[in-house]
């Protein structure tokens, strides 16, 4: 089983962007910080990715498109370190998938 994520995780995306997840999640929690779910809000800041031309193309927020497939919180679907999240620019373009650096390890989930 795979460790859940929580507000404390570390993710990044595939240019070194750094992931700010803001959860609604205020009743499920391990000691790292509240469980994190697919409904949540995951915005990266200080993307660098340009495209050839020269123009800035950042990664803004994470679209998770597989997420636990049994363990929920608050009726909604739990993301675990085997979760899928893929990393999107404000145009909605595709720029990677999102890499998760630092989870807890005391609870798991499938």
């Amino acid at each position: 089983m795979a460790g859940l994520l929580t507000t404390s995780s570390i993710m990044m995306c595939p240019h070194g962007g750094m992931v700010q997840a803001t959860t609604t999640n205020t009743k499920v929690k391990t000691k790292d910080g509240y469980i994190l779910r697919s409904s949540d809000t995951f915005v990266i800041l200080t993307c660098i990715f340009t495209l050839p031309s020269g123009t800035p193309h950042p990664c803004v927020q994470v679209q998770w498109v597989q997420p636990a497939l049994k363990s929920q919180v608050m009726s909604d679907f739990t993301l675990t370190e085997d979760s899928v999240g893929l990393c999107v620019a404000g145009d909605r373009a595709v720029q990677g998938s999102v890499l998760i650096d630092y989870t807890q390890s005391q609870v798991s989930g499938l």
